[in-house]
């Protein structure tokens, strides 16, 4: 028989700890509430499997409860709870020894699947056993994306973004996405847009056209390319994304793992995969992600 999952969740706003025990209950874990830090770490003899544990408390707060429960219980692994404005705090939490982090009101299904890793973490993987997907996936709250409706100027300034200097740790290992999903108005992923379709559209019609018996000589002639690549953007920064856009990725179930994920990007040439938990779009999957991972395998 398969042990519960003992959850120790720790929210100091009372609606939600009780909703989110009654849902957690339902999924079929034991689940003890806590309403602040301290009650959390008095909490922490009943033998949690795993914490959930709120940022923003009063008192003791969540980065300071996680320093106090990992020099108690140092295995012991622990999902942050965020608020939009509070991403960066959450990203800190990583290195201070979180297991991972999710902005609330969470999904109950990443949630409950997220407590199902940190537990598969916890109890150690067999050498040939494949971890899933959702323990490297970029949460699709993380990901970028934009509206169809948005120009190729504004694609490129928003792509520019994700370039940003991310932190890496042994549970967070970013770099900038090189795509954007594509959104509809009922935020449904309708495409992506990589900077292989940038660089596509700023190539003239005629490069592609017949050419005449001297065009070689010509092609490839300093003059024939001058300017070329500054006018090809500047007359594309108006055209709409959804004319621009590549189709969207192929799908994976987030019960996959890693080695599934990699055979599915090599048979179907893919860079990414978009991550489905339940029907919906729960993150991505990108070539670089299993990179992270071979090197942690090799070096751990």
């Amino acid at each position: 028989m398969t042990k519960q999952i003992k959850v120790l969740m720790v929210d100091d706003e009372k609606r939600f700890r009780d909703t989110t025990k009654k849902i957690l209950m339902k999924k079929g874990f034991e689940t003890i509430l806590a309403e602040s830090g301290e009650e959390a770490l008095e909490k922490i003899g009943q033998a949690p499997d795993v914490v959930i544990l709120d940022i923003k408390m009063p008192g003791i707060d969540g980065h300071e409860a996680l320093a106090k429960i990992k020099k108690l219980r140092p295995d012991l692994p622990v999902i942050m709870l965020t608020g939009h404005g509070d991403r960066p705090s959450a990203r800190e939490a990583l290195v201070e020894g979180a297991f991972d982090y999710l902005s609330k009101p969470c999904d109950i299904d990443i949630l409950t699947e997220k407590i199902k890793e940190a537990c598969h973490q916890t109890n150690k993987l067999s050498e040939h056993e494949e971890r899933r997907i959702t323990s490297v996936m970029i949460p699709i709250t993380e990901y970028t994306t934009i509206n169809e409706k948005k120009t190729v100027q504004d694609a490129i300034n928003v792509l520019k973004k994700s370039f940003a200097t991310k932190m890496a740790t042994n549970q967070l290992m970013e770099t900038g996405h090189r795509s954007i999903l594509v959104k509809d108005s009922d935020k449904q992923i309708k495409g992506i847009l990589t900077i292989r379709d940038l660089l596509e559209i700023i190539m003239p019609d005629y490069l592609s056209a017949p050419k005449p018996s001297l065009a070689d000589s010509i092609e490839y002639s300093p003059m024939f390319w001058k300017g070329m690549f500054n006018m090809g953007i500047r007359e594309a920064k108006n055209k709409c994304i959804s004319d621009i856009m590549s189709p969207s990725p192929i799908s994976i179930n987030s019960r996959s793992n890693l080695m599934e994920a990699a055979y599915l990007m090599l048979r179907s040439n893919e860079r990414r995969l978009l991550v489905t938990l339940t029907d919906k779009t729960v993150g991505v999957i990108r070539e670089q992600d299993l990179f992270f991972e071979m090197e942690k395998i090799l070096n751990s």
